[in-house]
């Protein structure tokens, strides 16, 4: 069985709920609808009103467009509403007092009406017009409208919202099959992959499924520029792909080395966001680590020391860069690698030279990152990351359009092909 955890005030849920019912069918497996109350998990594991309540503007502007993206990649009408985030406890409620073989239709439809046409959930007249138009029965609709206050229906909602946070749900949409947690509507090859048997513990089915294999190689007339800082476990395995990446696309990636510590200062971040997490998404974000690792085929281990101080390898990084591409991303890869996988301090002179010497630089670079002209070059790349709207690694821009995060590199591949989607 798989399950999949929600609530319609999610658009990742909404955009997660196109593709279940055809991921369950496809693989021959009965799907579960969960409905939960998304503010009742985020108050119940300590995250306050959720991380949407707090995001910086840039982070905001670009989830905004990530969703847009995915809505087009998966065929989807989208818009947001003006009056988004709504309270969907009463349509909750509404959706918990129909016959469970209503789900599916009452679902899609509530959805619709948020998410496609932007209509005022909160409303009785909202919620049963579009109960209506999937075709269930008004005596059906009547029933569970006039039961929504009912402390059965309360206490329902109220018990899968603890039983979400009893499974580590943190947030939507969340798949659950055999036991284990997938986070999110960008992981159905996860979810896919799940259906077929991996278990997470090793490769998936098939073996390791590194970048670039079910990509028709093209050459992309745009630049890509790849802005990235070896502290962040995510711009490690961005870097693992990047040469497939270029590959595929016949483009030369321009590496931008930055020192992410100055950028969250500047834009107002906090300095490691792993370390802000609440425990159920630490939990999480540490297990998807391992399993990027698995997916991809490359090694990883949480480093004993961390956060380290990344600032001499960054600038090592931009001398590299200097150079161009290739000896550019093999220190790059070798630093991170070195922190990520191989348990080295980065901190270290001696492991900096070391690493140096292994992908055949100088090791008097060392010295050279207390160059006054050294130093300058990285703060400027950092404050370019920040006046492109830039809020953390790994990041890529191609044109006026820019990406976030190592699990979007399909999209990156898009737009070198010429997708014109902000």
């Amino acid at each position: 069985m798989l399950e999949l955890w929600f609530d319609f005030s999610c658009p990742y849920a909404y955009l997660a709920s196109q593709k279940a019912p055809g991921l369950a069918r496809a693989a021959g497996v009965e799907l579960a609808w969960k409905p939960m109350l998304l503010g009742g998990v985020f108050r119940g594991i300590g995250a306050g009103d959720g991380p949407m309540a707090t995001l910086g503007a840039a982070k905001a502007a670009h989830n905004l467009r990530d969703m847009r993206r995915w809505a087009e990649i998966f065929g989807v009408p989208f818009q947001m509403p003006a009056a988004h985030p709504m309270r969907t406890v009463r349509a909750l409620r509404v959706l918990l007092g129909l016959p469970e073989p209503r789900w599916g239709a009452a679902i899609a439809a509530i959805y619709a009406a948020y998410w496609q046409r932007a209509e005022d959930v909160t409303r009785d007249s909202v919620i049963e017009t579009a109960l209506r138009g999937a075709g269930i029965a008004p005596v059906e609709i009547a029933a569970a409208i006039a039961g929504a206050e009912s402390e059965t229906v309360k206490t329902e909602l109220r018990q899968r919202t603890d039983q979400a946070i009893q499974h580590g749900i943190f947030g939507a949409p969340a798949w659950i099959l055999n036991g284990q947690l997938i986070w999110g509507q960008d992981r159905l090859p996860w979810v896919e992959a799940a259906l077929a048997g991996w278990d997470f513990s090793g490769p998936p089915p098939g073996g390791a499924r590194p970048f670039g294999r079910d990509v028709i190689p093209f050459r992309s007339p745009h630049a890509l520029h790849v802005y990235f800082d070896v502290s962040s476990p995510f711009a490690y395995f961005a870097l693992t792909q990047l040469a497939a990446l270029a590959r595929v696309t016949g483009t030369t990636p321009a590496l931008h080395p930055i020192l992410l510590g100055g950028l969250f200062r500047d834009i107002g971040q906090v300095d490691v966001p792993l370390l802000a997490m609440t425990p159920a998404k630490l939990r999480y974000t540490s297990a998807e680590m391992e399993r990027w690792a698995h997916w991809w085929g490359e090694p990883f281990a949480m480093p004993n020391k961390f956060p380290q101080r990344t600032i001499a390898a960054q600038r090592l990084c931009v001398l590299a860069a200097d150079r161009g591409f290739e000896p550019g991303l093999g220190l790059a890869l070798a630093l991170a690698r070195a922190m990520w996988a191989e348990q080295r301090d980065l901190e270290d002179p001696a492991t900096l030279r070391a690493i140096l010497d292994s992908v055949g630089l100088p090791g008097e670079w060392v010295e050279r990152t207390a160059e006054p002209a050294v130093k300058a070059a990285l703060v400027r790349e950092t404050t370019a990351a920040k006046d492109a709207g830039l809020f953390g690694v790994p990041s890529f821009v191609v044109g006026d359009h820019f990406v976030w995060g190592q699990d979007r590199l399909d999209l990156v591949v898009r737009y070198l092909a010429g997708w014109e989607v902000p």
